[in-house]
This record gives structure tokens, C-alpha cells and sequence, in this order.
């Protein structure tokens, strides 16, 4: 019991947190029209039940700093039962922690119960693992242990649409009227219970524009090997928010800092590490925070290619350089890039499969003369691949005279294209192919009987 103290006090879970400041719509300024319908909803019925229900989290914070939520989620005291029990379009979800997503049109709120402290790991029930990590979560409690149990300050205030009120117990508001993202209760402990909270650290901070408080920031890079323990699925997860985010040159520049990078992207530091390969890197990423800020589509296939383009280009070369045709090396080498980083990011079949074909177009566009160039035109890749070009000639890999013959192959017509094909050597391949096979046929008729 002793040790159980002892820890809970060093961890900071013991620490009582101050009354809950009640925070009057005049010094917030956020107005329930800022909610989405679908929410309200939610609340709303919560309420007339008898039940709490607070719009919380990340669309609290985001709505504070002029933000516009991508969604909306609901903490109550309403068990998932009775939530599902109230909303027929509705669906029970989760298993280290039950939530309830409730459906409005196309609209979806996920709604919690609020949790209570967990069991420590030394408990019968064994909640947490070796490391600290939580294991299983399906301990309810109240609002003021529910707003302890989230992770970084301004993620843990609650807004009452009906009242437009914000509670507060962790000093959310003042953090973020700082820019400043603290974690809630001993960081180390924090991390220990969920790894994926130090990626989260460097992604909210740099899509926000706050500063990683020191306290906050210190054990990172010591603790990184923890995420070695989280699920692969999760990581691709989290690192998609993160180079997705619009900030995602300066979410890579922080995981170096921080020691975070090292077996996320298999040999991601040795990469921007070279001269090339970083200038490659870094305006891939450049440019996908432009669409994304412009909020036009991206594709994560696509940006996945380009971070690991230089593992696949170097294994290419190496394989070229053993006297193996160039595309038997080229797919050699994408087989053995996507294993090695399998284990660490498992990049989902759907993606990994759009980064085959830009990979291998890489190859194709490089060939210009015969007919292959007016087929490729049709491959419904075509786009991805040169403009994956195009950053490859932007960046001073490949001559940039190739990326504008086809910027100006595209834009002509036929005739104009038939006179800007390359000399090559498809025609002599193919009367060769024609020779062979006559001589086969010659050598397989027999001879003429007399």
C-alpha cells in the first residue's frame, strides 16, 4: 500500500486538482452556433434525461483558438449502455475504452462515459503492463476524474452547450492564452501509460503553434523506446495525423529533436542526413502542407512514397550496380524497402499499393521514345507519378529537362508528340525479338524428306 502511495504521489495521480473554474460565456466567447447540430443534439437529449453532457476536447480548444472543429466529441455520466439505449442510430465501439458513436445524417459524435482513475499494475485486475502501459480502460468515474485522466491541459475543458459554460480544472484556459501545451499530472507517468501521447506532444503543438512545456518535453527523448511497445497500427495512425496536420515539416524537424524518428520511417534520419535526400524529403512535405492548408485532397500513398523514395532509390541502384536489369532491381528493391518497415509503420495494403505504381512509373517515365509514352499518358497513375517526378527535378536529382518534355508531351497533340520521341533502341529490341523467333521456328521444322 505503501509503494502504491508513494507512486501515485511521485506520478502526480494523487495530486488534487483545484475546484473546477466555471468559465462564463462573456470571457470565453464561444457561442453554441459554433457547435455542430449533431452535438447539440446529443447533449441536449443527455441532459433532458437527467444525465451531464459536455462537448469536450480537441473541438473546445480548437473553437478557443478560431479554429473550426473537424468533429465533435461528448463526455458524460450516462454508461454506453444507456447512451446507445437513447439513440437508435447509434453503435457501441471499443475495447480498451467503450464509447458509443452516434449518427446524424453523415454527421458522427463520439460520446464517453467519464473515467475514473485506473487500477495499478501491481492489482489483481492488471490493468497496465511491465512499462506502465494501460492495457485495459473500462473504469468509469466522474467529471473531475475524467478531466485528470486526459492528457495535455487544453484538452480537458468541457463546454455545456445549454449554458455555454466551460469547466475547467487543470487551467486549460490560461495554458492556451500562454500557447503553452502541458501534460496533466508526471509526464514520465503519461507516457508510460500511452507512448503515442509524446507523438501527440510534438504534432498538437506544432499544428497549434504552442510551445511543449519544458516539464512536459524533458523525458521524451528518454522514453522513446517505449513506442516499440504500441501497436503498429496505431503508430501509422498517429503519424498520419501528424505529417497530415499542415505543419508537417516542423513535426519531422521536433521528432529528430526529440529522439523520435528512429524506426517510425526505417532509416528516416540517415535520409535527411544527405544532401539530396533531405531537399527531397523536406519539399515533399513542403508541399503537402501547402494543399493541406489550402485544404485541397492529399494523398497519403503518395507522401509515403516520397519518404521513402531514397531507401528505394539507393536498393535500385545497389541492385543495378550487380549487373540485375533495371526493373528486375527496381522491384527487388520496393519488395525490400516495404519489408523492412513493416514491422515498425504498417503502411495499410491500399497505400503501399499506390506507392508501387509511382515507385515503378519512375522507371517508365524515364523511357521516351517508342510508344511506351503515349500509353502511359492513360495510366490512371499518370498524374501521381509526374508530379512525383517533378519534385524529384526540383530537388536536383534528376535533370529538370525531363520533367518539362513531358509538362510539354502532354499539352500537344499527336503529330507534335510523334516528333519529340527520343531515339531509342525499341525498335531494334523488337526486330530482334522477330529474328529470334524466325530462327526458332527455322530450328524446329524439320527437314524436308526426299
Amino acid at each position: 500500500m505503501i509503494r502504491k502511495l508513494l507512486r501515485r504521489l511521485v506520478s502526480g495521480r494523487a495530486t488534487r486538482q483545484g475546484p473546477a473554474r466555471i468559465v462564463p460565456r462573456s470571457q470565453h466567447g464561444i457561442s453554441r452556433q459554433g457547435i455542430s447540430a449533431c452535438a447539440k443534439r446529443v447533449t441536449s437529449t443527455l441532459q433532458a434525461e437527467g444525465y451531464d453532457a459536455y462537448v469536450v476536447g480537441g473541438a473546445v480548444r480548437d473553437l478557443l483558438l478560431g479554429r473550426d472543429p473537424k468533429d465533435f466529441d461528448v463526455a458524460t455520466n450516462a454508461t454506453p449502455g444507456r447512451v446507445r439505449a437513447l439513440f437508435r442510430r447509434s453503435r457501441i465501439i471499443g475495447r480498451r475504452f467503450r464509447l458509443v458513436h452516434v449518427l446524424c445524417g453523415r454527421d458522427v459524435v463520439e460520446v464517453s462515459t467519464f473515467r475514473g482513475k485506473h487500477v495499478d499494475s501491481d492489482s489483481e485486475t492488471g490493468t497496465t503492463d511491465e512499462h506502465g502501459r494501460i492495457l485495459r480502460d473500462n473504469v468509469f468515474g466522474s467529471r473531475e476524474e475524467d478531466a485528470v485522466r486526459r492528457d495535455f491541459t487544453v484538452n480537458a475543458l468541457f463546454y455545456d452547450p445549454s449554458t455555454e459554460e466551460i469547466v475547467d480544472y487543470c487551467d486549460g484556459l490560461a495554458d492556451l492564452n500562454n500557447r503553452r501545451l502541458r501534460m496533466i499530472g508526471d509526464p514520465t507517468a503519461r507516457y508510460r501509460e500511452d507512448p503515442v501521447r509524446m507523438l501527440r506532444a510534438v504534432r498538437l503543438a506544432a499544428k497549434l503553434g504552442l510551445e511543449i512545456e519544458p516539464g512536459t518535453r524533458a523525458p521524451i527523448r528518454e522514453l522513446a523506446d517505449l513506442l516499440e511497445n504500441v501497436p503498429v497500427s496505431r503508430l501509422f495512425e498517429e503519424m498520419l495525423k501528424l505529417l497530415l496536420s499542415g505543419q508537417s515539416v516542423q513535426c519531422v524537424r521536433q521528432l529528430q529533436a526529440d529522439g523520435l524518428h528512429h524506426g517510425l520511417l526505417p532509416m528516416l534520419d540517415v535520409i535527411l542526413e544527405q544532401p539530396l535526400g533531405e531537399r527531397f524529403v523536406m519539399l515533399s512535405l513542403q508541399r503537402t502542407d501547402e494543399r493541406v492548408r489550402d485544404q485541397k485532397p492529399v494523398s497519403p500513398g503518395f507522401l509515403f512514397a516520397a519518404l521513402l523514395w531514397h531507401e528505394v532509390l539507393a536498393a535500385w541502384r545497389a541492385g543495378e550496380a550487380n549487373d540485375k536489369s533495371s526493373m528486375v532491381a527496381l522491384f527487388e528493391a520496393i519488395d525490400q524497402v516495404l519489408a523492412n518497415q513493416s514491422g515498425n509503420l504498417a503502411i495499410p495494403r491500399r497505400f503501399s499499393s499506390d506507392m508501387k505504381e509511382i515507385w515503378i512509373l519512375q522507371a517508365r517515365l524515364a523511357n521516351r521514345s517508342g510508344r511506351r509514352p503515349f500509353a502511359l499518358l492513360s495510366n490512371p497513375r499518370f498524374r501521381a507519378g509526374y508530379d512525383f517526378l517533378l519534385l524529384r527535378c526540383e530537388s536536383g536529382e534528376v535533370d529538370e529537362e525531363i520533367g518539362q518534355w513531358w509538362e510539354r508531351f502532354q499539352r500537344v497533340g499527336d503529330e507534335e508528340r510523334s516528333g519529340m520521341l527520343l531515339p531509342g533502341s525499341g525498335g531494334r529490341r523488337r526486330r530482334r525479338k522477330r529474328k529470334r523467333a524466325k530462327t526458332k521456328t527455322t530450328e524446329e521444322t524439320p527437314p524436308a524428306q526426299d
